[in-house]
């Protein structure tokens, strides 16, 4: 059995804390960064639309991430 997998990760408290805060900053983060990356394509390309498909692309990169992480903490 490898060393990374022993019951007593799973049994801390603090670490399962550390895990489902992490779901709390995935989606606004992802949509932040959507929308600044949107918002600097807008300034440089000289369009006023940018900011919302980065912000769209945030939103589900957001989604698709905490997707995968709640399915891969219940699969453990």
């Amino acid at each position: 059995m490898p060393a990374g997998n022993d019951n007593s990760e799973k049994k801390n408290p603090l670490v399962q804390f550390a895990k489902y805060s992490q779901l709390a900053f995935i989606f606004p983060a992802a949509t932040v960064v959507g929308w600044l990356l949107g918002a600097a394509l807008d300034k440089w390309l000289h369009t006023s639309w940018l900011y919302l498909a980065g912000l769209i692309l945030g939103s589900i990169a957001g989604f698709v991430e905490l997707i995968r992480l709640v399915t891969s903490s219940d699969s453990k």
